[in-house]
């Protein structure tokens, strides 16, 4: 499989803006990735406490066919008015879905519960929405870890916040003959996550003496017959990026196969505490085997997860995998 895939910029798939901006002290942010020329879309969402924003229009039966926009951010539900700075900027510059009175920019998005980090009562706004476009269209060094809508993301919450872990925002993209292929996403599960290659628990819930990482299943399995009030608001948010001549439909489908990635590195995940979604964007330039895109985008989420936590950093008093590894030598 290696032979045949390398390792590319993000940058490199053309067509895509993407720009990060955070509210650092709050410990909240937002990422904008743009297609301004309009993407065919998809998306699945797993979890069953998502903060969502028009992903009904990517439902095949809707009228819609290509989005502008899809934006991940902290804030929980608040965190979604980051969007409404995504259509206010690319209406300034003139993209959207022609109506004959104006464009409309077609935004889509989805919010992570980061509240508990830093200062609840300050969420990615339209402010800052717009300031993540500024810095997609400015071509902004394009941070991992602890950046964006990963800012103030944590992992390994079934104990609450005193065990758990710092997520963040981690990036892979990929390319096999002409086909490319990117994942971006926050990582902010109640699980634990782990290495894809080597099935090493990178972050998750702290041991006791919080020098290692415990086992989160393990944990629930002995709460059987307890019902645990686990910590709320959780979510890991996601986008592929391609250059694959895909349909709607498809890109429903490339989404619903990407989760394959969230199984194989999160554990557990899509709990009734998470709103695990996936969204899919395309240029539709270059043909492709929707099915082995399937692997291809597979592979690039499941990279993307674990570099959101092996770029994530101590902060906010939250330890985190650099820490844990370095002592280890």
């Amino acid at each position: 499989m290696k032979e045949f895939v390398k390792e590319i910029d993000i940058r490199e798939l053309s067509g895509f803006l993407i720009g990060n901006a955070e509210y650092r002290e709050a410990a909240t942010g937002c990422t904008a990735i743009l297609c301004p020329s309009g993407a065919v879309a998809g998306v699945d969402v797993r979890g069953s406490a998502p903060a969502s924003r028009e992903t009904e229009l990517l439902k095949p039966v809707n009228m819609i066919e290509q989005i502008h926009c899809v934006m991940l951010s902290g804030g929980s539900a608040f965190g979604l008015e980051a969007g409404d700075g995504a259509m206010q900027y690319l209406e300034e510059k003139g993209y959207g879905f022609e109506t004959g009175f104006g464009k409309v920019p077609i935004v889509c998005g989805a919010s992570l519960f980061d509240l508990a980090t830093g200062r609840s009562d300050v969420r990615p706004d339209k402010a800052l929405g717009y300031a993540a476009c500024q810095a997609a269209f400015e071509r902004q060094p394009l941070c991992q870890g602890n950046f964006g809508a990963g800012t103030g993301a944590s992992v390994g919450k079934y104990l609450g916040p005193d065990r758990m872990m710092k997520g963040g925002l981690g990036i892979h993209a990929i390319q096999a003959g002409n086909v490319k292929c990117a994942a971006i996403v926050a990582v902010n599960c109640l699980g634990d996550v782990s290495d894809p290659e080597t099935g090493k628990v990178l972050a998750g819930i702290l041991n006791e003496e919080k020098n290692g990482v415990a086992s989160t299943c393990d944990l629930m399995l002995a709460d059987m017959a307890e019902a645990r009030d686990v910590f709320k608001g959780n979510t890991t948010l996601g986008c592929i990026l391609t250059n694959a001549r895909l349909t709607k439909s498809q890109c429903n489908k490339l989404a619903s196969i990407t989760h394959n990635a969230y199984a194989r590195t999160i554990s557990p995940v899509h709990t009734s505490a998470d709103g695990d979604t996936i969204f899919v964007m395309t240029t539709a330039e270059e043909e492709a085997a929707p099915d082995s895109l399937g692997v291809l985008a597979v592979r690039a989420m499941e990279k993307a997860i674990a570099k959101a936590v092996l770029f994530a950093e101590p902060v906010y008093g939250i330890r985190a995998a650099s820490e844990l590894t370095s002592q280890k030598g």
